[in-house]
């Protein structure tokens, strides 16, 4: 049979199989999931197959120096696919750990690699040719395990290579800040069918501490002879190569027969003999299509927690449902597998990072998985009980980075004011205390609040420490959100403190004008003097000024050294969710609010993939004009996001453009923290929403069309609703919201503004 007649008719058999145990199912969301969305441009995403929140992403590496090991360019050539990857991210890549690589022909050689062609991806399946030998790979994923198909059909010798001692991002000296540095690795061949061993690496964009993937791979034939390495030098027949701080890895020879052998490997963080067990509890069996469906399944379960009418295009079900997905990659569910400490509460990893997710991701993962959403803020808990605070990020065991503020804060605050329960909230007001009154003691980029002394003592963090500007706006937010906390829960010196300490953004705001606004965040000495030039090349004392429009990150300073994080004033400026009335009357009033705004989106100073500008387009709702956020929402979709292989604008950042996209998507958008939405025009003309307390929350757009794309009335529950926000309480309720939509912008939503400095 020749190579394009058996791939063919496996596919069938795939097909037909998945088309039997799946029959039966009124809806199939996964199918609308496209996993390369994102996979070409600054997306990052993973294109290998996952589960929900899980801790194995095997995939193709492509490129050692990817964040998600992925080029989507064909001339990138496979080197290899590793089990652990992070999803959307910047920055300095993390992981690439245990790569798998099935060759042909030469086995005295470790290098292996291929060009590929006919890559498919969807919910729980990868495939590709690796065109040099003719071997079609194909992937899916249990939590824990991934599971190979290799289809042979040459006549040359087939192998395996198991590399336990490459990884992403290798740096070689001091000055590689972000790299990922080899530590160890161990290799052993237990049988003519398994091989375990680790790979030990630390480093990576959180600057982390050492971590270890430990693994057991077993086949479903044996393999008939086999090569260790250590260094680059190869052994025949040695079964084993401890740790001596080198690269070690194996070449597993399975003789000349063609036809299909099958792979599970299982990792951990704690041991190969619990990488072992999680084969036997997750994949026992060699089904390889019984292990597509239990993965299409496992998403199907949450995806389908949001349904949205049935006649809308499939470009936007594709965009949705893939929101959706891209949204529940990270954190990862790690319970069970926590190396550094034992404990009876769920463990997760790769908050990667929080400053990014806090705003979409944790809000979208409360609404459709309202229990995970508390396990996660759990495990924050217990890195706190554990760590000693909470992270800002955290991957491979270990804090790091703080980009700004303690957005751990809002996590806390997002999971109170809507209600979650099984949370210690006691516990939850002191890991936030610890923020907000210990400095973290040189080690500010880890976890803390850097400034700390300056900002409790001034109300600002001065021009001498970097990211001053970013820091004091976003404590000020996250002050908010401790005095939300401690007002609940009755400790009313503390809120009585930290609300007054939620106006800090002020103390920065000066009365600059640029492009016809008025009061910015600019940077100030410690002595209160207004900063107006920066010094731009240290070596010849070169000064510049200081404007709003400056984004200083890797330009005059180093990447983390300006005073606004990734961000020009302008963004910054509009960066205040929790006292938006406030920054209006600091800007001029309604009518110089609006003015900024126009002038903010169409002089284009707004980042559609910069998390500070998040929530910038909905601001026209507190100077009563829902439309005009309708308008730019559906402008930014427009022009930024689509169905196609780029179509996420700039990195996803562990699904926060994805859950961005998502909650516009269905017409509402969440100001994290605080428990309430802000509605505006949706895209979808239904959705439905299965709560999590069994109830349902539905939403309906009568009429809509691109014509009629303003909201002229409203009806919740049958009776007049008039604003333009709904509190969490509302949904959870469940019932309907409908909304009647016209070609014209009308009177609905003007009247009853949006909170502004509730607590």
């Amino acid at each position: 049979m020749n190579l394009n007649k058996l791939f063919n008719a496996l596919g069938a058999i795939i097909f037909c199989s998945l088309a039997a145990t799946t029959g039966n199912a009124q809806t199939q969301y996964h199918r609308y999931v496209d996993p390369f969305i994102g996979s070409v441009g600054d997306g990052n995403v993973v294109v290998g197959p996952s589960r929900p929140f899980g801790m194995i992403k095997p995939g193709p590496d492509c490129n050692k120096y990817s964040n998600s090991g992925y080029k989507a360019d064909l001339s990138f050539p496979v080197l290899g696919f590793s089990q652990v990857h992070v999803s959307g991210t910047g920055g300095g890549a993390k992981y690439g750990n245990i790569s798998v690589m099935p060759f042909a022909g030469n086995f005295d050689s470790i290098q292996q690699k291929s060009l590929r062609q006919d890559e498919k991806t969807s919910v729980g399946y990868y495939s590709v040719l690796l065109k040099k030998w003719n071997i079609k790979t194909e992937i899916t994923a249990a939590h824990k395990v991934a599971f190979y198909r290799f289809t042979f059909n040459e006549n040359n010798p087939k192998g395996i290579k198991l590399d336990a001692g490459e990884f992403l991002n290798e740096g070689y000296n001091a000055d590689s800040r972000e790299a990922q540095f080899f530590v160890g690795s161990e290799i052993e061949v237990l049988s003519d069918r398994e091989v375990c061993g680790y790979n030990r690496v630390r480093g990576g964009w959180n600057s982390g501490a050492a971590y270890t993937v430990y693994f057991h791979a077993i086949f479903d034939k044996p393999f008939q002879q086999f090569k260790t390495w250590k260094s680059g030098k190869l052994y025949s027949g040695k079964k084993g190569q401890i740790d001596t701080g080198e690269k070690t890895g194996a070449l597993l020879s399975f003789g000349k027969q063609s036809g299909i052998l099958q792979m599970k490997i299982g990792i951990s963080f704690l041991s190969t003999a619990k990488a072992k067990q999680n084969v036997a509890d997750e994949m026992a069996g060699w089904k390889f299509e019984e292990g597509v469906y239990q993965a299409q399944q496992s998403w199907e379960k949450l995806l389908s927690r949001i349904e949205i009418d049935k006649n809308t295009a499939d470009s936007n079900k594709i965009m949705f449902y893939t929101g959706l997905y891209h949204t529940m990659l990270m954190p990862v569910d790690r319970t069970g597998e926590n190396p550094l400490w034992k404990s009876a509460q769920p463990y997760y990893d790769d908050f990667y990072a929080i400053w990014d997710t806090y705003r979409s991701s944790h809000p979208l993962i409360t609404l459709i998985d309202p229990k995970r959403q508390a396990d996660i803020v759990n495990a924050l808990l217990d890195i706190y009980r554990y760590d000693g605070f909470m992270p800002d990020a955290r991957s491979g065991n270990f804090n790091g980075r703080t980009q700004g503020g303690s957005n751990a804060d809002v996590v806390i605050a997002d999971a109170y004011v809507k209600g979650l329960k099984g949370i210690d909230y006691e516990l939850g007001l002191k890991a936030m205390l610890k923020n907000a009154d210990t400095p973290p003691g040189g080690i500010e980029e880890k976890e803390g609040r850097g400034g700390l002394y300056d900002y409790n003592k001034l109300g600002y963090v001065s021009s001498g420490f970097v990211r001053a500007g970013t820091r004091t706006v976003e404590y000020a937010y996250n002050d908010f959100c401790i005095a939300t906390v401690a007002k609940g829960l009755g400790h009313q010196q503390l809120f009585d403190r930290f609300a007054g300490q939620s106006g800090n953004w002020k103390n920065l705001w000066r009365n600059y004008n640029s492009h016809g606004a008025n009061g910015f965040i600019m940077p100030r000495d410690a002595t209160g003097k207004w900063i107006d030039s920066i010094t731009c090349d240290v070596k010849n004392n070169v000064k510049v000024p200081f404007t709003p429009l400056d984004v200083q990150t890797g330009q005059c300073v180093c990447w983390w050294c300006g005073f606004l994080y990734e961000a020009s004033s302008w963004e910054y400026s509009l960066s205040i969710p929790h006292d938006v009335a406030g920054l209006i009357k600091m800007s001029g009033g309604n009518n110089a609010f609006k003015t900024r705004l126009d002038t903010f989106f169409l002089n284009r100073y707004y980042n559609v993939g910069n998390e500070p500008s998040f929530l910038s387009p909905v601001l026209y709702h507190w100077i009563g004009r829902p439309d005009l956020s309708s308008g730019r929402v559906q402008a930014i979709i427009k022009k930024n996001f689509n169905a196609s292989r780029k179509g996420i604008p700039g990195n996803d950042d562990s699904g926060a453009m994805s859950s961005w996209l998502a909650f516009h998507m269905m017409g509402f958008y969440p100001n994290a923290g605080q428990s309430y939405y802000l509605i505006h025009s949706p895209l979808l003309a239904e959705t439905l929403l299965h709560l999590g307390n069994g109830k349902d929350f539905k939403i309906t757009a009568t009429n809509l069309s691109a014509q009629n794309k303003f909201i002229k009335s409203a009806k919740l529950n049958n009776q007049s609703f008039s604003r333009a926000w709904i509190e969490h309480s509302e949904i959870e309720a469940g019932g309907l919201l409908e909304l009647e939509m016209t070609d014209q912008p009308s009177d609905w939503g003007r009247d009853i503004l949006p909170p502004s400095l509730k607590f």
